[in-house]
């Protein structure tokens, strides 16, 4: 079944050469992100891409049914959230929201 998309997260990540498995595997759709995310109601899925030219950047995208359902899971899970942020900077030289957006009709 084909879940509508209308609010997505996109996030921008250099990772430590030493550290891009364990990267991939916690930020991949089947890793730790997306299994907490997984755990919301709303949550449609998580996307992991690679920078073509630069090994060392991804960009992942966390796709929701809507902006609400998004903020409710940053509400009630911040804690698992921030704990879980907390154990993967270590992965990662750099990271940075580029920002939260909204499908158009």
């Amino acid at each position: 079944m084909n879940r509508v998309i209308a609010f997505i997260c996109i996030w921008e990540y250099r990772v430590r050469p030493d550290r891009l498995d364990e990267y991939e595997r916690a930020y991949g759709p089947e890793g730790e992100w997306a299994t907490l995310f997984r755990r919301a109601p709303g949550f449609v899925r998580t996307e992991l891409h690679r920078d073509r030219d630069d090994p060392l950047r991804f960009i992942t995208i966390d796709c929701w049914e809507t902006q609400a359902a998004w903020e409710r899971f940053r509400a009630d899970d911040a804690a698992e959230y921030e704990a879980l942020d907390a154990r993967c900077a270590a992965l990662t030289t750099s990271e940075r929201e580029i920002g939260r957006f909204s499908a158009v009709a």
